[in-house]
């Protein structure tokens, strides 16, 4: 779905299990049937394997979703496949949390976990 590409670097301790936490406040893309536009946060959290997400690629590839028709359940998974896919942690949450729209907000919340 996304066309910008994700980055990685090395884990700087890959013997210790950690958190990252990620929030990303200014998403946005757009609702597929009025084509008005959708806004939100994500916010990743990831214990990392051998591989660390990088900012600067990420947040390029958060903002290629600003004019795709997606619905909140499918980019939020979407999301969560394509940072598996990248950095293959040892576990990772990805949370949509987007804003009130005709009186209703909208939390989806996608989880991994590796075997």
């Amino acid at each position: 779905m996304s066309t910008a590409p994700l980055e990685t670097f090395p884990n700087p301790r890959p013997g210790r299990d950690y958190e990252i936490e990620i929030r990303c406040p200014e998403f946005t893309s757009v609702c597929p049937k009025t084509g008005l536009p959708d806004f939100g946060e994500i916010q990743i959290n990831y214990i990392p394997g051998e591989l660390c997400l990088e900012l600067k690629a990420l947040k390029y590839y958060i903002v290629s979703f600003r004019d795709k028709g997606v619905f909140y359940e499918a980019v939020t998974n979407q999301i969560l496949d394509d940072l598996v896919g990248a950095c293959k942690p040892k576990r990772m949450t990805v949370v949509g949390d987007f804003s009130v729209r005709g009186g209703i907000s909208t939390s989806v919340t996608a989880e991994y976990e590796e075997n």
